[in-house]
Formats: structure tokens, sequence, C-alpha cells
């Protein structure tokens, strides 16, 4: 029998889809408001004086005053706050710094006020109660729930608290989950991520296990150790696991791995959130895609990716956005990023009421001769190629081989297998047809013979943790990128004879 507060979620899911429903069917006026409040409460910072905000009456005056930036070029703001000055970026002072390693300016500050932190609950609170409501499912609520994240513990920097995102978030989880959620706060404050997936095993093992979030690749690594300790498949192990929520990077290339590891299939949400804001969950079970978050203090402009690096690239609003159409994400938030590009790409799959996949990160593509191929390109194609077959990838990234010893350049595909190809050769043609497919670009170099087809090196097992490791980034928020336009993750594999 559910308990009451499994009953009393169902009303509450309702009236949260009603208020979802509310905002999300007046997109453009509810991102017109956003933008009008934003402008208005940030006049008297010094970005705001900077940028001349209290002449901005309209989006064209936003776009006039305010160029697009990332981080390094707002860092000389950000380095203000972070020493402790007031009316910065935003009014007053942050609450917390997230800090993120950026992969080219070390350590990152990204502020998280007053106003933006109650944003990045709500979106995760209301990721579950939107499944609750068109599902009807809510006796999981009464299981235990594992959030797979980073430590809780937070530094001080000048009177402001600063740690990981999913440290910060861990102390806002509700009274009324606080009994049901694991790891135990002990557990959850061990810094080296292989001890601390150890202590989460010894921990769950014996718990009726309803919910597991996490990052793909780490919930990987904990379902594995719990598989050899306990000889039974997870699903057999948690008998009322039966949602499984996730962020961070696209689950597909995982899912095929999860359900063997599982040993059945279960329900998923995919979420969105970043330090510089939650952008979009998962609403519907079967609609690809998650709905944007356009009433949550955040405004977005989208830019075409492949106009992106041109002089004075067009900026456009939600009502202006097509499907189908790889955009670059930029944001102004009640956090104080101003036209801030967060690195990811996006495509719209419904635009009533908008939904969106991320496709991949600007910095992440090949276009070592002009091809353009992006996250999604590659992952799709692994999809493709494994699509009814046996194969099983653990793990994988894409790079360029500039300079071969012999013909053509190509593309090198970096691959650790769970379950190999019993012919390689039918799998490169797979994955070369999609690819092909997909890139027209591609396609013309490959048919003018400047590049040959990809060729794929095999990774050992456990491979790419290897590598994370060498790089100081196994476990916390850190990802392998699914491709790059360099070699030096390729190199790397090679010099710790990982490449086989």
């Amino acid at each position: 029998m559910a308990s009451l507060k499994a009953a009393l979620s169902k009303p509450f899911a309702k009236y949260v889809a009603k208020r979802i429903k509310k905002w999300s069917s007046k997109p453009v006026e509810t991102q017109q408001n956003v933008f009008q409040n934003l402008i208005a409460q940030a006049k008297q910072t010094a970005f705001g004086k900077d940028h001349n905000f209290s002449a901005i009456a309209t989006y064209e005056d936003f776009q006039a005053n305010v160029p697009i930036r990332d981080y390094e070029e707002l860092k000389p703001y950000v380095e203000r706050v972070v020493s402790g000055e007031e009316d910065v970026l935003w009014k007053g002072k942050p609450i917390y710094f997230a800090k993120t390693s950026g992969t080219t300016s070390g350590a990152k500050y990204i502020p998280i006020t007053k106003e933006s932190m109650p944003t990045h609950v709500e979106a995760a609170r209301n990721a579950i109660l939107m499944y609750i409501y068109e599902t009807g499912h809510s006796k999981f609520v009464d299981g235990k729930m594992i959030f797979l994240q980073g430590s809780p513990i937070l530094e001080e920097k000048n009177g402001i608290k600063l740690g990981r995102l999913s440290g910060i978030v861990a102390h806002y989880v509700p009274k009324y989950l606080q009994k049901n959620r694991m790891p135990s706060l002990e557990t959850n404050c061990i810094d080296d991520w292989e001890t601390k997936v150890e202590a989460i095993v010894d921990e769950t093992i014996n718990e009726d296990m309803s919910i597991i979030s996490g990052i793909p690749s780490w919930v990987q690594m904990y379902f594995e150790k719990l598989i050899e300790k306990s000889g039974k498949n997870v699903g057999d192990l948690f008998k009322n696991f039966n949602l499984f929520i996730f962020g961070g990077v696209n689950y597909e290339p995982y899912r095929a791995k999860f359900e063997n590891l599982i040993g059945r299939k279960v329900d998923s949400i995919e979420l969105y959130p970043a330090s510089e804001g939650f952008f979009a969950f998962q609403d519907k079970q079967n609609e690809r895609g998650m709905l944007l978050q356009l009433n949550s203090g955040i405004f977005y402009e989208f830019v075409e990716a492949e106009h992106f690096f041109e002089d004075n690239p067009k900026r456009i609003t939600i009502g202006e956005v097509k499907l189908n159409v790889n955009y670059v994400m930029i944001i102004s938030t009640t956090a104080g990023l101003w036209a801030y590009n967060i690195g990811d790409t996006v495509e719209f799959t419904s635009l009533k009421p908008y939904r969106v996949i991320v496709s991949g990160r600007i910095k992440h593509f090949i276009s070592a001769f002009g091809e353009h191929v992006i996250g999604k390109e590659v992952e799709q194609a692994l999809k493709e190629a494994t699509a009814n077959t046996s194969i099983s990838v653990n793990e994988f990234t894409v790079a360029p081989q500039i300079n071969p010893e012999e013909g053509l350049p190509y593309h090198e595909w970096l691959i650790e297998f769970e379950n190999e190809p019993e012919n390689l050769q039918d799998f490169i043609i797979a994955l070369e047809q999609s690819l092909q497919q997909q890139n027209s670009y591609y396609l013309d170099l490959i048919e003018g013979k400047v590049l040959r087809p990809l060729k794929i090196t095999k990774i050992v097992t456990n491979g790419f943790q290897t590598y994370m490791k060498s790089i100081g980034k196994l476990g916390g928020q850190n990802k392998i990128p699914r491709l790059s336009n360099d070699r030096k993750i390729a190199d790397m594999m090679y010099q710790l004879n990982l490449a086989k």
C-alpha cells in the first residue's frame, strides 16, 4: 500500500503540471517577461552601467549593447565578484560559487545567487513530479534514492561558499526525502572517486533502492561493482528500482549496456543541469527531447553553430528557432551571466512546447579538414551501427589523424568495447555510412579523396577510467569528450599503452 507521501505527490504533481503548461504555452511572452525583469534588476550593477542597461528597452537594444562572451571574456567581472566586491554582475553578492574545471581556463567560478538557486532545485523536483503526473507511478517515493554526486563539503572565499554544483544542491534536498536519501553524508564527503563508489556499494547493496541518479559513466561504475560484489544483476538486486535519472551526457551510447547491467528496462528521465543554470528536463516519457525552462530566470538566445565563428553572427530568440538546426545556446540569468556562451550546442525536437536535445559542445568537434563533424553525429553513427547487434560499447572518443605514416588522413575512433563486433570491417562500414549520410561535408571529403574512411583502435578494458585517473579527473563532473579537433586524448591513450 502506498504511503501518505506517495498519495500526496499526485495532487501536487497535477498542480505543478498545470503551472508548467501555463508558461510553456506562452513561450515568447514568458521569455519577454524574463528579459525585462533581468534588465530592470541589474541596471545599477557595474555590468549594467558599463553596458547601458538604463537605455535598454528592447531585445535589439540588448544585442547592440551586450556582446556574446564566454567565461574568459567575462572573467574580469567574475574576478571582482570573487574578490568580494558587491553589485558587479548582479545585485549584492552571490551566495555560492559553483567551481568547475574549465578545459582551457583552469578553474571557473560560476556565481549562484539567491534568485538563481531555487530554479536549480525546482527544476529537478518538477522533473520527478511531471513523471508522476504522466505515469501515475508514485510508489517509488517510499523507496531509497541515490544521487551520485560531488562532495557536499564547501569551502569559503571572501564570505561566499564554494563547491561543485552537485555538492551545493545536496544541501537543498527537501526534508521529506532526507530519510530516503543515500549515501550517508560521511560517504558523500569522500573525495577519492573509487573509494567513494566502494563505500556507496557497501551502504546500498542491502537496501530497497527505487531511484538511482547520476552521470551514466559514474552509475555504470557503481552498477559493475554491485554486480561484482553480489553476483546478481542490478534489477534482481533492487526489485523496486524502476526509475533512472541522468544528465550530463547523451544516454543512447550507454542504453544497451545499462539494460544488460540491470537485466530489464527501467523508465528514465533526462535532465540538463549545469552550474550556469538548470536548462531543461524530460517532461514526457515518449517524446524526444527535454522541455526548455523558459520561466526560470534565464533568457535564451541562439546562434546557428555553423555561423558561430563568423564576425557578427545572427542572434535570435525563442520565437525564431527552427527544428533540427544545430544552435549554440547563449544565456542571460539571475546569477548575472550576460549573453554568455556556455559552450553547448542544442537542437529543437519540438516547438510546441519547446523541447531540446544537447547535440554537443561548440569546442568539441572535428573540422581538421572542414568537415565539422559534431558529437551528435558520432553518437548517432554508433547507435545505428550497433542497433540489432550484440555489440556494446563502454566508452569512446574520436580524433583526427592528420599525418598518418602512410595513405590519406582519417578519423580515428578509439573504442572500449564491452562486446566486440564479430566482423570489425562490417562495423566500420556501418559507422562510415551513417556518418556520410549525416554530414555532407564529410562525404565530400571522402569522395574527393581528401580523407579515407575511419579507422578503429580498440582500447583496453577500463582504459578510459585509467586515462581519466591519469589526468586527475576520475568521477566528479568530468566526462570524456566524444570528439576533439586535436590528438591530445588519443596520443595520451597510446602513451599509457591503453590502445591495442
